[in-house]
């Protein structure tokens, strides 16, 4: 996103929710890179559940988590 991320909206609103709600950074590290989610089944379940940010903040939603983790199915020996 590099400095393009500075002038978006979403960001801004991410980055004052977050702040409201007692957040704070340390402001460390090169700060570009994006965050995601994954959550993973066992075996040949492969990726349940996908989420990339797609701008600074961008939080997934803890239920889809959690519906995705409750698929994930113990893999047999």
């Amino acid at each position: 996103m590099m400095m393009s991320g500075f002038f978006r909206i979403g960001v801004w609103q991410n980055f004052f929710r977050a702040w409201k709600s007692g957040y704070s950074g340390n402001l460390e590290g090169e700060g570009f890179t994006l965050g995601g989610v994954y959550v993973i089944g066992a075996g040949r379940q492969g990726v349940l559940l996908e989420h990339r940010e797609k701008e600074f903040g961008d939080k997934v939603s803890l239920p889809s988590v959690l519906e995705a983790a409750e698929k994930i199915k113990p893999q047999v020996s």
